[in-house]
Order: structure tokens, then C-alpha cells, then sequence
């Protein structure tokens, strides 16, 4: 399993129009066979500044989203928007709370 950080810089008046995009995207992001998560998340200190996170079964299955044409068409639309380049993590998890032995 691994985690996936997108952090995307928007031009300030073309966020309402990525939030159109996204809504219009995420079932079948979320959908998509591997997903196990996704959630978009927003910096508090500069609002352009949006972040996607994700939980996919394997890279493998990653990158058959990647490789989808409907990521191909959505990230074409995203990509339009970005005042910066995107930024990408693929994460292995290496600790989580549900690793977290139970204390009495």
C-alpha cells in the first residue's frame, strides 16, 4: 500500500474552476480499481495552494490510473490551471495508528 501527495499551485481566479473539475472527478478517482482514499486538502496560509491525498493498493495500480485516459483528460484540464508546477510523493507507510499496540 501507498500513499500519494499531489501539492498543486493555482493561479488565484482559476481555483473555483479546479474545484469545478474536482467535483466533476472524484467518484471516479475514488472509483478508480487500487483507491483505496482520496481527499483534497487545502492550505490555510495561502488558499491557491490545494493538495491531493491518496491511498493506492500498489504503484502498479497507480500507475494504471496514471496511465487511464481519464486521468490523461482531467489532469489536462488541472494542468491548465497551475500557476507552479505540480509536486508528487509516492509514500510508503512506514508507521500508522492502527500499528499502535493498545496500552491498559
Amino acid at each position: 500500500m501507498i500513499k500519494r501527495i499531489v501539492k498543486m499551485t493555482f493561479q488565484p481566479d482559476k481555483v473555483d474552476e479546479f474545484l469545478t473539475v474536482f467535483d466533476q472527478s472524484k467518484k471516479m478517482i475514488r472509483d478508480f480499481p487500487g483507491c483505496n482514499y482520496m481527499e483534497l486538502l487545502r492550505d490555510k496560509a495561502d488558499q491557491h495552494v490545494l493538495f491531493t491525498v491518496s491511498v493506492w493498493d500498489s504503484v502498479d495500480s497507480l500507475d494504471q490510473y496514471r496511465n487511464s485516459e481519464f486521468f490523461e483528460a482531467t489532469w489536462t484540464k488541472t494542468r491548465a490551471l497551475f500557476l507552479e508546477k505540480a509536486e508528487a510523493w509516492s509514500l510508503d507507510v512506514q508507521d500508522s495508528p492502527k500499528d499502535q499496540e493498545e496500552t491498559p
